[in-house]
C-alpha cells in the first residue's frame, strides 16, 4: 500500500499537470488584468491633459468600468469638449 506521508507528490504526472494548468491561468489572468489597467490608465491620462485634474469620484468611476463601458468612454472621450460631459456620459452609461 501506498504510504502518502512519505511520498513526494510532486514527483507525480498529475501535480506537474495541475502546476502547469495553474500557471498558464495565473499568466492568462495577470496578462488581462496588465492590459485592463493599462486601458484605465491611458483613458484617466487623455481626460486629464486635456481638461485637468479629475475628482477621486471621477477617477473611481473610470477605474470601475466594465471593459465594453471603457472601451465606450474611450471613444466617446474623443468628441467631448468639456470635463462635465465626462458627467454626463457617466449618467447616461447608467453609473
Amino acid at each position: 500500500m501506498l504510504d502518502l506521508r512519505e511520498a513526494d507528490v510532486t514527483q507525480t504526472r498529475f501535480y506537474r499537470e495541475v502546476l502547469q494548468i495553474g500557471r498558464q491561468e495565473g499568466r492568462q489572468e495577470g496578462s488581462q488584468e496588465g492590459e485592463q489597467l493599462g486601458e484605465e490608465n491611458l483613458i484617466l491620462r487623455q481626460i486629464s491633459r486635456r481638461f485637468g485634474a479629475l475628482t477621486p469620484e471621477q477617477v473611481s468611476q473610470i477605474r470601475s468600468l466594465s471593459i465594453p463601458q471603457r472601451s465606450s468612454l474611450g471613444e466617446a472621450l474623443l468628441d467631448f469638449q468639456s470635463l462635465g460631459e465626462l458627467d454626463s456620459w457617466f449618467q447616461d452609461n447608467s453609473l
